[in-house]
């Protein structure tokens, strides 16, 4: 508020400004706490969101504000959102290395970013790309990087290249259906290596040395550390495609992360794991767990129901 010439108060004009938003939420920390404990797992998230705070100022962003296992970040230009986004998989995968003699479930991130007119007051901020990033956040799914239509426009052709559209959602507040995209950080051109050399080779060995065998119905798959996400699914675009209407079009994944194999369920019915000769399956929904040793995987239902797809995995680790 300011006052006049009379002395009256009149509302000062509130300045908006063009800025990418950038929603990113740890996810495994909900089961972090169930296996840790609150003392131990609220420790280890507030290491992990901080070292990602420094990590996106380091890039150029500005943290508005922490949210419990997220942070808000806000950046003037889209590229440099993108960037420093698409690199928060190696600063994860340095800390689920360094707690990975502590921690069963490594940390993941999922990002929601979109580009507009901001309003920063109070420190916070407001705006239709505040609620649009915050919702992509939110639909992601872990280690998966979601964009608004206004910063896929706003890129350069380089980075639109390694963005796919891949629906339209409905977002309160706003007419319509919004176009989505999503960024294939596997595929970014530029990075930039900050660890060790010594820590480096360790991690080329480790990717050698460890697999992930996969049989179902004969056919037999491996995972390496190497080859990315594994998306299993009805959908013709998964890698691993299973005709059961109990299965999601994109039910589930299995990736390396800090040197574990772990399966992420984001389907709408579940996915069972049963560890070698356990009596009771672990029940993933829109959750995940590292699969270790050897076991059976049922996608829908329980792998005790002889009609569900199921297939049988092994972990072969022989690092040296």
């Amino acid at each position: 508020m300011v006052s006049d010439d009379d002395g009256r108060l009149e509302s000062k004009p509130v300045e908006q400004t063009d800025k990418a938003v950038v929603f990113a939420d740890l996810t495994g920390s909900t089961k972090l706490f169930e296996l840790q404990g609150n003392t131990v797992a609220t420790q280890v998230v507030t290491r992990c969101t901080q070292m990602l705070g420094r990590h996106f100022s380091m890039a150029g962003g500005r943290v508005v504000k922490y949210l419990g296992d997220g942070l808000l970040v806000l950046f003037d230009g889209c590229q440099d959102a993108i960037d420093s986004a698409s690199r928060t998989r190696d600063v994860l995968y340095d800390f689920n290395l360094e707690q990975i003699d502590s921690m069963r479930t490594p940390l993941g991130l999922k990002v929601g970013i979109e580009y507009g007119s901001v309003i920063e007051q109070h420190g916070d901020c407001y705006g239709d790309a505040v609620n649009v990033a915050s919702r992509l956040g939110d639909r992601a799914e872990s280690n998966e990087i979601l964009l608004g239509e206004s910063l896929y426009e706003s890129l350069p052709e380089g980075r639109r290249a390694l963005c796919t559209s891949i629906d339209r959602i409905a977002i309160k507040g706003k007419t319509g259906l919004l176009r989505v995209w999503r960024f294939d950080w596997r595929r970014t051109a530029e990075t930039t290596i900050t660890t060790p050399l010594n820590l480096l080779n360790e991690r080329v060995t480790m990717a050698v040395t460890q697999r992930a065998d996969l049989d179902l119905s004969g056919r037999h798959l491996q995972l390496l550390p190497t080859d990315g996400a594994l998306v299993i699914g009805r959908s013709e675009s998964c890698g691993l495609v299973i005709d059961d209407r109990r299965v999601s079009r994109r039910h589930a994944r299995i990736e390396w992360i800090g040197g574990q194999c772990t399966l992420t369920d984001f389907s709408s019915n579940g996915t069972w794991v049963k560890f070698g000769r356990d009596a009771k399956p672990v029940i993933l929904k829109r959750d995940n767990c590292v699969l270790h040793g050897q076991g059976v995987i049922g996608l829908g239902s329980s792998p005790g129901d002889f009609t569900t797809t199921t297939f049988s995995f092994q972990i072969i680790s022989d690092e040296i």
